[in-house]
């Protein structure tokens, strides 16, 4: 008993370390993020004295698909440009949108929200669909900065809307958690997370809506928006590019049981794994066949597009890092002990669960977080009085969907980052803003105050 009081201690001594040395190595100090990441990797190391760990989780991250994943759709992003077929996708978009003001930033969030809850993750649908979504926003007038946050905040909705996993694995915790008797089927948790999910898209759009009025984003002007028979006369091959691109997951999403018996469970299982890797791949083979681009030019492109790839990518990879070291520390134990330790009235209770994920957030990726803390956050609720299963369906905004919004662990905040080549400090405060909203959709949640379909 007394080494466990010694223990959690030291986990929130490290955690309180870390957070400082990047607040003022980035905040006064003003050293590039990735810079920052690695040291503050180092940082971790020696404050929790896990010397036997280093190269473990130096190397682990070489071993996460995710993060080639983005580091592929990074490159993507880099080639479309380059090769102009980016543009011609653009210029589509805007015969759509380009005259309402704001048009763009709505279609990223419509697009994002969609694309998102089908792959199931942020980081992958940020570069998946980022790559589309900000330059257009970007063209009609959003500050690289907001283009960036709107998208991350689009994507992350992904982790908690059917039928991203993360729903599966909140309901396979909520059947646990109650008697058999009082289980519900899928259909009417999906209907049910459906409804907590409709709050935070709307929440989305006013949150688009109100900086569109504090930027004065205006319309496009007329004779800079092609017609939209001359745009898809001269891209329409373009145009077929995002369907190449999203089609795969699509097909996963919802043939999979078709999938399954067509090459086995295995094989639907790997069709799912591969999916972030090879897509970008097939991308780039049809982007050099419309755009009529050699092999020595894409090469050219990959080798002049280091410089702004290479620091997203490191600040990516040493997130996932410091990640690993927390687990291993048992930082997630020591903050649910916390919060168990004291009967908190309802109010109360809620407040301190925001936190309590808030700062998870920063650390642990959210299917971790939900796996480890779900099954006992709905027992403290259910003591509480609060209803198991409105928990249950708010626990995956609590932690897949923060835990690419929140630096410094903000892998989806960081691939949108250097797909709009926007400044990280601007772009980290904003997210500070679209973080608050998120959270206080949450808490309205949680009291009651917004009525949920199907609940």
């Amino acid at each position: 008993m007394e080494g466990d009081y010694f223990k959690m201690p030291t986990s929130f001594i490290s955690l309180i370390i870390l957070m400082a040395f990047i607040l003022i190595c980035f905040l006064v100090i003003k050293r590039p993020i990735y810079e920052i990441m690695v040291l503050g990797y180092i940082v971790t190391i020696i404050c929790t004295g896990r010397y036997d760990v280093f190269w473990k989780n130096l190397i682990k991250p070489s071993t996460n698909s995710l993060f080639f994943a983005v580091v592929a759709f990074l490159l993507l992003a880099h080639i479309l440009d380059e090769t102009g077929v980016i543009q011609q996708v653009i210029d589509i978009v805007l015969s759509f949108v380009g005259r309402f003001p704001g048009g763009a930033g709505y279609v990223a969030v419509a697009i994002s929200t969609f694309m998102s809850a089908l792959s199931g993750t942020g980081p992958g649908n940020v570069a998946a669909t980022g790559v589309f979504t900000i330059p257009a926003m970007k063209k009609t007038g959003f500050p690289a900065e907001l283009a960036a946050n709107i998208e991350t905040s689009a994507s992350s909705l992904g982790p908690m809307i059917p039928p991203s996993g993360t729903i599966l694995l909140a309901y396979g915790i909520l059947n646990e958690f109650l008697p058999e008797s009082q289980q519900i089927p899928m259909s009417r948790f999906w209907m049910i997370v459906w409804g907590v999910g409709l709050w935070y898209i709307l929440q989305r759009v006013i949150t688009t809506w109100l900086y569109c009025r504090h930027y004065k984003v205006q319309p496009m002007p007329k004779e800079d928006i092609k017609p939209l028979s001359e745009s898809l006369r001269t891209g329409w091959a373009a145009a077929l590019l995002p369907i190449i691109i999203l089609a795969p997951f699509v097909i996963d999403a919802v043939m999979k049981p078709t999938l399954t018996n067509l090459v086995t469970s295995a094989g639907a299982k790997a069709f799912s794994d591969t999916l972030l890797i090879f897509t970008p791949g097939v991308a780039v083979v049809y982007c050099m066949l419309i755009s009529r681009t050699s092999v020595k030019k894409i090469f050219d492109i990959l080798k002049d597009s280091f410089s702004s790839i290479v620091p997203v990518a490191a600040t990516v990879y040493f997130s996932y890092s410091i990640a690993y070291v927390f687990g291993d520390i048992g930082m997630d134990k020591a903050l649910a002990e916390v919060v168990t330790s004291f009967q908190l009235p309802k109010i109360a209770l809620i407040f301190v669960t925001i936190l309590f994920f808030a700062i998870i957030a920063t650390i642990l990726p959210g299917s971790g977080s939900l796996a480890i803390f779900g099954g006992s956050f709905l027992a403290i609720f259910a003591k509480a009085g609060v209803d198991p299963i409105l928990i249950a369906a708010v626990l995956p905004a609590l932690t897949g969907a923060l835990s690419g919004m929140v630096p410094p662990v903000a892998v989806a905040l960081y691939t949108a980052v250097g797909i709009a080549q926007s400044d990280i400090g601007k772009t980290i405060n904003m997210s500070l803003v679209w973080t608050g909203a998120h959270l206080l959709v949450t808490t309205m949640i949680m009291l009651g105050l917004l009525p949920i379909l199907g609940l």
